[in-house]
């Protein structure tokens, strides 16, 4: 072939290579705001780190949440952060109850921590896999709250992640995502739903209380109440349990006649084929819980120790909100209306 032919061949391929590079940059970055939200992490521990927070449950404002610990981690501590949304394609706008898309979870590809709170989402398996290549690579999850029952395959029981199915029955896979990678799937509500919170026990672990995730967290109280825990494996180590309290606010009195649930544990996961890779998992992570400054610290301190940063956490990790935050009581139907991405820039 004539030398100069390969030489134009090459030069043409890489030009086309360049263009579609430029091309998939430009149209990432039109997204953000419009479909995702980017908070670039400037100096600070986490600089050249990624962490992308997936939000889509349709009771506990997770969309209000994970934009606001993701401007924490961003400006406090130097993590980039992209937040994802449930997105209604017709409107473009976020709505929690639709359960079918969350774009940009692409971003996993890339991320070096999820931290997850989305409540029975049937996604479109172009987007599930990439949640699926994330945990073949064994690469760590927060999850929370509503993320113990994240899948609910009901449509698209054909689905290769049908698996993930909070009542899934295949053996090796029981109970889903939930239950084989955080360590519990759905059971039921152990405190009065809507009229008792939760009061974590902290001081009575005295085993776990060295624990780096446990640093500087002292009182916890969150208004979801407390989840019934049954299937956590052995080797799991739950860090804090919890009560429920007879009334909706800090100064109610434990119900003692309850007993005691984990409420926050971690633990290790493989998959076939996969790397193994580790969890936290805590049943609370309510919009309004994260009013909490130590529930927010937990969070925190749990991506440090996720990301192998255990000597990073100190006590009095800074875990102040960055701008205004004024949460949604959580509830079905109760999201704002008529919100769009940009408006949690």
């Amino acid at each position: 072939m004539n030398p100069f032919k390969i030489i134009l061949s090459f030069k043409v391929h890489l030009l086309l290579n360049l263009a579609f590079f430029i091309f998939t940059i430009n149209t990432c970055q039109a997204q953000d705001g419009k479909t995702w939200l980017r908070f670039e992490g400037k100096e600070g521990p986490g600089k050249g780190r990624h962490i992308v927070l997936v939000s889509g449950d349709d009771e506990y404002r997770s969309e209000e949440a994970m934009p606001m610990l993701g401007k924490l981690l961003a400006q406090h501590y130097g993590f980039t952060c992209t937040v994802l949304f449930p997105i209604e394609p017709e409107s473009g706008h976020i709505v929690p109850s639709y359960q079918n898309n969350i774009p940009g979870l692409e971003h996993l590809e890339k991320a070096d921590l999820m931290i997850l709170l989305t409540r029975f989402r049937e996604l479109p398996d172009e987007q599930t896999q990439h949640f699926h290549n994330y945990i073949l690579a064994g690469k760590p999850i927060i999850g929370m709250r509503t993320a113990t029952h994240a899948f609910h395959y009901e449509k698209n029981k054909n689905s290769p992640f049908a698996k993930y199915h909070w009542r899934n029955a295949e053996i090796g896979w029981e109970g889903g995502f939930g239950q084989q990678i955080l360590g519990e799937t759905w059971v039921a509500h152990h405190g009065d739903h809507g009229t008792e919170g939760a009061r974590a026990l902290i001081d009575g672990i005295a085993q776990q209380q060295d624990h780096p995730i446990l640093r500087g967290v002292k009182d916890i109280w969150a208004a979801s109440d407390v989840y019934t825990v049954k299937n956590i494996p052995k080797d799991a180590e739950v860090l804090i349990y919890g009560v429920p309290t007879s009334g909706m606010n800090p100064e109610s009195p434990v119900n003692w006649e309850k007993s005691i649930m984990p409420m926050a544990w971690t633990k290790d996961y493989q998959i076939e084929g996969g790397k193994k890779g580790k969890v936290f998992t805590t049943t609370m992570g309510a919009s309004v819980d994260l009013v909490s400054e130590d529930l927010r610290r937990l969070i925190v301190n749990a991506a440090f120790w996720a990301l192998d940063m255990p000597d990073k956490i100190i006590a009095d990790m800074n875990v102040s909100i960055v701008g205004k935050y004024e949460p949604s009581m959580f509830g079905f139907g109760t999201f704002r209306k008529g919100m769009k991405v940009e408006d949690f820039k």
